[in-house]
């Protein structure tokens, strides 16, 4: 068996002052011989200032967005393809035709949509970083007003009126959407507390 000292190291927790390597044993419980991993002494973050932020940065903000937006446009877009797929089947048609056509039809999708709302998520990142790094405050009109430029700029080349009204559907969606996530934290957390304050 290896050396139980390391345990108590571990238990013990970290002495901010001293400059011993932290030690981790993923296996401690386990009765099987195993090694120590040291664990980095020096803090994640450089400055205090990012330590106290509370929000995604602009890159991961614009990965985040972007992905979700093609995976969720991909899905939905193979969702309906399939379904397409299945209506287009003809009496005469084989087993491998059938699954050629319902193939095709979801690619095609999925493709289509998930292009679509990735785009769409892009932009949205870069104005809702975009706008706050300019106002220097987080808050719900950051959203509001990166979806309105959102719906604005996906529309733009459709001409002004198109632009103005899917400027303002993306509006009122991310309004919609930012409203309904504080509701559902202020629940969440109202339910979570003792009734009887204790």
């Amino acid at each position: 068996m290896a050396d139980r000292s390391s345990d108590r190291e571990i238990d013990s927790g970290f002495d901010q002052g001293s400059s011993q390597p932290r030690l981790y044993n993923p296996y401690k419980d386990l009765q099987v011989p195993y090694r120590n991993f040291q664990l980095p002494t020096s803090p994640e973050f450089l400055f205090d200032e990012e330590a106290r932020r509370q929000r995604r940065s602009w890159g991961e903000n614009l990965t985040f967005y972007t992905g979700c937006g093609y995976l969720a446009g991909a899905v939905g877009g193979a969702s309906t393809g399939f379904v397409s797929g299945v209506k287009s089947f003809e009496s005469g048609d084989t087993m491998k035709l059938r699954i050629n056509r319902i193939l095709n039809s979801s690619g095609h999708s999925g493709r289509l949509w998930g292009n679509r709302l990735g785009v769409i998520g892009l932009l949205y990142a870069g104005l809702e970083s975009g706008i706050e790094a300019v106002r220097d405050t987080d808050d719900v009109w950051n959203c509001v007003a990166a979806g309105l430029g959102t719906g604005a700029l996906y529309r733009a080349a459709r001409g002004v009126r198109s632009a103005a009204v899917a400027g303002a559907i993306g509006g009122v969606v991310v309004g919609v959407a930012v409203t309904g996530k504080q509701m559902l934290k202020r629940q969440v957390l109202h339910q979570s507390m003792p009734l009887c304050g204790w």
